[in-house]
């Protein structure tokens, strides 16, 4: 029963999560258009000044209501510091995949909803297991990583035969 439990809360979560990320994106995706097609910014400062909008409201969303846990109240500088770490990076990559797609003929208005794709998985794992985690998330990351980085190309992986050694 615990583990339904558990297992419940997390689609709830992932469900608060895509609500945020969605309004994210929508607060994101108008401004961008604004900036860009309407203001006629080029692409880098319209792609800025939109995602720190964005990125604005996405943080308050994220931290208080999708991954909102009584263990993060007493660390809040590093959850910031980690969340806009993830965010620099997410708008570097952000911004490639819009040039990269601009360059083969698809504008910015479509780009961002292929981007969007690539960014609704890779940001929840970041933000469930190294911006917002819970107790023990954090550890099941790093466990991960080790295994994946780890792992034998036939199957048993080096962390498996040394941890029963």
């Amino acid at each position: 029963m615990e583990n339904f439990s558990r297992n419940h809360k997390k689609l709830f979560q992932f469900g608060e999560y895509m609500v945020s990320g969605g309004v994210y994106f929508w607060v994101g995706y108008l401004l961008l258009d604004l900036f860009y097609y309407a203001w006629h910014w080029n692409l880098w400062w319209s792609t800025i000044v939109s995602n720190l909008a964005g990125w604005s409201v996405n943080y308050l969303l994220q931290r208080f209501w999708a991954f909102n846990n009584a263990s993060l109240k007493e660390q809040k500088t590093r959850v910031t510091e980690r969340y806009i770490s993830i965010t620099l990076v997410d708008f570097l990559l952000n911004y490639l995949i819009l040039d990269g797609l601009r360059a083969i003929s698809i504008t910015p208005a479509i780009g961002q909803f292929i981007s969007a794709a690539f960014f609704t998985g890779w940001n929840y794992l970041w933000y469930r297991f190294w911006v917002f985690p819970e107790k023990g998330d954090e550890l099941e990351l790093k466990t991960t990583v080790v295994r994946l980085f780890m792992h034998r190309a036939h199957g048993h992986s080096t962390f498996a035969a040394r941890k029963n050694k």
